[in-house]
């Protein structure tokens, strides 16, 4: 491993990273004076030795699904016999969850060396990266440590100056393009589908799950060796809902795979379950057998993501963090669980338009809801969600402001009745605290 010395303790080298300027906690007019630029995580992977160019990559983009996609491509590769590296974002609970081999999280004392050699190469570069600039080098260091046979890594924001976007990515993955983080990627589908095609590099094959025709064009242009289209080339043939999640059958132009087990809430993560098949199997070169396609899937989790962490009440937590989230959030509880009470518990970040938002949410069919506030500089004043849920048509008496989110959950619990339920939702911060406070692991 680069660098050389005796390694920071771990609080000491978490310390030292959460004092570089973390785009995705300050407020967004912080963020606006960074420019957008690549040159800060090249310099830092030059000094390095360029550890990206020794593994062969999956790079994912898209509005939502990201992480879900990331998880189960994992998931395949490494049923498939593959030393995997994978690099998400964000952490729900500990920065470790980030960079995970074979899909263990890093331990506490390789993430602390790693920290402590960017240290090191920090002081050589002109100007000061970002936290998750350091973290991408970290992931990248320890992919090349540890001799990855493919790494699955997931962008941060956008695309085109993503960190990330220091790796040339063997195949590239877009998810889907919605409206989402506007005041960066701009205010159109069209604008925020061109940030995203950045990371197609010339010879690479495009796994693109977004099916609009409108923006088809945008993506061709960024010439790839081979582009493969769901609901053309791959996707999926029939689903229907199971216990504790969904059977699938998926197709891809080298093979059909019948009555696949999804331990997954929501259709939208059986158009992942698809872009993830593609996207191994592109990456292999070759159709993955029905076994090992059934193996991977069945072990797949994806944390904070209509994830079940409770019974009487249900409770479920979901990181809907947009509109397109939360819509499929609702139309998962409507098609997978029991019609009943909901207490609806919310946490918004300021980027957000809240009345879009608890619309999307279904805030108005909710027999109670409790208004939070995100563990986020970035977090939007409970009250004006609360002021918007009434803007809405909810009475007055449905809503309550509870500040914190271990308050917030605690007020659900009391208030929902056994046979009830209780959706935790509105950001991945809300989320990951919930998830602290009911003691997932």
């Amino acid at each position: 491993m680069t660098g050389s010395g005796a390694s920071m303790r771990t609080g000491d080298a978490l310390a030292w990273l959460d004092s570089h300027v973390n785009l995705e906690v300050n407020a967004a007019s912080e963020r606006r004076v960074m420019t957008p630029t690549l040159d800060r995580i090249e310099a830092l992977t030059q000094l390095l030795g360029s550890p990206q160019l020794e593994f062969p990559t999956v790079h994912l983009t898209g509005t939502n699904g990201k992480t879900s996609v990331a998880r189960m491509t994992t998931s395949l590769l490494v049923e498939s016999g593959l030393s995997v590296g994978a690099y998400t974002s964000p952490h729900l609970e500990r920065v470790n969850e980030r960079m995970a081999w074979n899909g263990e999280p890093i331990d506490d004392d390789t993430l602390a060396h790693l920290l402590t050699t960017l240290a090191t190469v920090e002081e050589h570069i002109e100007e000061r990266p970002t936290f998750f600039e350091l973290l991408t080098a970290a992931a990248l260091e320890w992919f090349a440590d540890i001799a990855v046979e493919a790494a699955v890594v997931e962008v941060g924001l956008g695309g085109r100056w993503d960190a990330t976007n220091v790796v040339s990515g063997d195949v590239a993955v877009v998810t889907n393009v919605s409206i989402d983080h506007v005041e960066y990627l701009g205010p159109t589908r069209e604008q925020i589908a061109a940030e995203k095609a950045g990371i197609v590099k010339p010879g690479s094959v495009l796994v693109l799950g977004e099916t609009d025709p409108a923006l088809a064009d945008i993506f061709d242009a960024r010439v790839a060796g081979r582009v493969v289209r769901r609901g053309s080339d791959f996707g999926v043939g029939s689903q229907r809902v199971a216990l504790g999640g969904r059977v699938v059958d998926l197709f891809t132009p080298a093979a059909t795979y019948t009555d696949v087990f999804l331990p997954l809430h929501g259709a939208h993560q059986v158009d992942n379950a698809a872009i993830a098949l593609m996207a191994a199997e592109a990456f292999v070169g070759a159709p993955l057998s029905p076994d090992l396609v059934a193996t991977a899937f069945a072990a797949v989790r994806s944390p904070g993501r209509l994830e079940v962490v409770g019974h009487q009440p249900l409770v479920l937590l979901d990181g809907a963090h947009n509109v397109a989230g939360g819509v499929a959030l609702c139309r998962a509880l409507a098609e997978e669980f029991a019609d009943s009470p909901r207490t609806l518990v919310a946490g918004l970040l300021r980027e957000k338009e809240p009345h879009e938002m608890l619309e999307a949410l279904g805030v108005r069919q909710a027999a109670r809801v409790i208004c939070c506030r995100p563990p986020s500089p970035r977090a939007l004043d409970p009250a004006q969600v609360a002021g918007a849920a009434r803007d809405l048509g909810v009475d007055a008496e449905r809503i309550e402001v509870v500040d914190g989110v271990e308050d917030a959950v605690a007020r659900a619990l009391a208030v929902t009745a056994p046979d009830e339920q209780v959706v935790v939702t509105g950001s991945l911060y809300v989320v990951g605290a919930a998830r602290r406070v009911l003691s997932i692991r």
